[in-house]
């Protein structure tokens, strides 16, 4: 038996649930000598601004343990050079290109959907919303229920494409931003994106990163990335994308148990770059070894006692 692996993300359907994340997969051509595009669920490209940036000055990547620490700072080509360039080399596999979105102020994310809206080729938006918004001083959109609801809301109006609101996990509650996306219209939420943390060189007595902070991620942030999209997953009736420190079937999984949809492989890919379709292999396996006929049954199929359940 052959399982089915397809699930429906609002209006995006996906032949599987194993989509790559931002910013850990480049614009998917980089990939092509380790795998073949084509086998995955969907690939979300490195997020995208009105404008071409250089990022933070080095160094901005540094290892912790069981997984690491950037401040790459969204370094990217910009919209328009993604849709002269890159996206025209994603369409001939056959998978869905998802644009991951973020600007500096409320204006600058609609500008980018606006540009992408009717894009050939492209399957859906994900709001990158952990960029400073200036207009209010440096505050993190997605640190803000009330922030994070009206960047969702413009862009709604601006895109029919599928969107997906992806959620810092740097905040008291993050099951008040995620209704605050579905409120405004976000067919599926992504999380987690990465926790704020900082390593210091200790003979320097100087912080690693020029940046300072970094985001942290891999294998060290899943226990709190799974306990966070179990939260999400019982507080909104839109589906749930859920990623932090996924290596392996068995860890894609729990996130699924816990009522995620579909996955995103992002610091495994840096360790093996094959590891996205590596995961999708062994899920599929999994399931077929224990006669599991679709994906779908295991969504949200976390066995808890009835006092942990409201």
């Amino acid at each position: 038996m052959t399982p089915d692996l397809s699930v429906e993300l609002g209006a995006l359907r996906l032949k599987n649930p194993v989509l790559t994340a931002s910013g850990t997969f480049g614009y998917g051509t980089e990939f092509l000598p380790f795998l073949d595009l084509g086998a995955l669920g969907g690939i979300v490209v490195k997020g995208l601004s009105p404008a071409p940036r250089p990022g933070n000055a080095p160094p901005r990547i540094v290892e912790t343990p069981a997984g690491m620490l950037n401040a790459i700072g969204l370094q990217n080509v910009g919209v328009d050079a993604f849709l002269a360039d890159k996206l025209p080399a994603l369409r001939s596999h056959d998978t869905v290109v998802v644009a991951n979105v973020f600007g500096e102020t409320e204006a600058e994310y609609v500008q980018v959907c606006e540009k992408l809206e009717g894009a050939a080729g492209l399957g859906a938006i994900e709001l990158n919303l952990s960029c400073p918004n200036t207009e209010a001083g440096g505050m993190i959109f997605g640190n803000d229920p009330v922030a994070l609801a009206r960047v969702t809301r413009a862009c709604r109006r601006s895109t029919r494409l599928p969107l997906i609101v992806k959620l810092s996990p740097n905040v008291t509650d993050i099951r008040e931003t995620a209704r605050a996306a579905e409120a405004e219209g976000a067919d599926a939420v992504s999380l987690v994106n990465t926790f704020v943390g900082m390593a210091v060189d200790v003979e320097r007595r100087r912080p690693v990163l020029a940046n300072v902070s970094g985001g942290l991620s891999g294998p060290a942030i899943r226990p709190l990335a799974v306990w966070m999209t179990w939260q999400v997953a019982r507080a909104v009736r839109i589906p749930v994308v859920g990623m932090g420190g996924i290596q392996s079937a068995r860890d894609a999984l729990e996130f699924i148990l816990a009522g995620a949809s579909a996955v995103q492989i992002g610091t495994a890919s840096f360790v093996r770059p094959a590891a996205s379709v590596e995961i999708l292999r062994d899920l599929e396996a999994w399931l077929a070894a224990r006669g599991i006929a679709t994906l779908r049954e295991l969504v949200g199929a976390l066995r808890v006692e009835p006092e942990h359940r409201g």
